[in-house]
């Protein structure tokens, strides 16, 4: 099972006089990059957070938010009334206006609101520390859902890659026929005499040189072993990014000791299967 790096996770709290609305977004990344945003009164508990985070997400860019709407009486901010009647006072001293206009020009100036810093309530905490752990699993739905469909795309590209393969191993030996004869009429036209014994030991060592055997059985074996490796109990990224050079490597080593047109267009199909596949395993956790 292979899980996406991309992922949306959401969950709203509604607690006596607030409510608090968590969200989580993730994509694709070499490692754990996380971005936090909450209300200063939360700040202090960041270091949990990111911790509680690392554990469950391990990989990706991740942007965690923490929403806080104040819904009951209960606010931070009180109003300091001896400096809003100094206020006051001073400003009918330059200005004529009833109470109501003078008392909003009164409380935007500074010191006119106190604000209290709120303490984080422990309890409380608890319950919001649960509801972070509601939106991570919300967001490990998503990455499930998005890496069943990687999934589903990794084995029809590799499937396609080996059915390939296998039009590569039909075509072989009408390719070691085709180079031989491609030997056999260049020497002739050369209308010399030449010993037909030493030929053939040295077109059977060039065409040793050509003859792609291993290439295709680690072909095969590495293509065995990607579709294992996506069916093992824990999603690996980059395990299966190391496979995808592997497999690679054998296209390219088969591409350039081909030298026959009709393979070559059939390694470049198959080049072609594996940069999806390549661009896809940036994704996977």
């Amino acid at each position: 099972m292979i899980y996406s790096m991309t992922g949306y996770g959401k969950s709203v709290l509604q607690l006596p006089t607030k409510k608090i609305t968590i969200e989580l977004k993730s994509l694709n990344s070499k490692n754990l990059d996380l971005n936090a945003r909450m209300p200063a009164v939360y700040r202090e508990k960041e270091l949990v957070i990111r911790k509680q985070l690392a554990n469950a997400l391990v990989r990706g860019k991740v942007d965690f938010s923490i929403y806080m709407e104040v819904t009951g009486e209960d606010t931070s901010s009180k109003i300091n009334k001896p400096v809003v009647e100094q206020y006051i006072n001073q400003l009918k001293d330059v200005v004529d206006g009833n109470e109501i206009e003078l008392l909003k020009m009164a409380v935007r100036f500074p010191d006119a609101l106190n604000t209290v810093r709120e303490e984080i309530d422990e309890e409380e905490w608890k319950v919001i520390q649960s509801e972070i752990d509601k939106a991570v699993s919300a967001l490990r739905i998503y990455r499930e859902d998005e890496g069943k469909v990687l999934e589903l795309d990794f084995i029809k590209r590799i499937e396609n890659i080996d059915t390939l393969l296998e039009k590569v191993i039909a075509l072989d030996p009408e390719r070691i026929e085709a180079v031989r004869e491609r030997l056999l009429k260049g020497v002739e036209e050369l209308k010399e005499k030449y010993d037909e014994n030493r030929f053939e030991q040295e077109l059977v060592y060039y065409i040793e040189k050509f003859d792609i055997t291993e290439e295709k059985v680690r072909l095969k074996n590495h293509l065995n072993y990607f579709i294992e490796s996506l069916n093992t109990q824990d999603s690996n990224g980059k395990k299966l990014g190391f496979i995808g050079q592997e497999i690679g490597r054998e296209i390219n080593t088969i591409g350039s000791k081909s030298n026959y047109a009709p393979m070559q267009q059939l390694v470049v199909q198959m080049k072609d299967e594996l940069e999806k596949i390549k661009e896809q395993l940036l994704n996977v956790l």
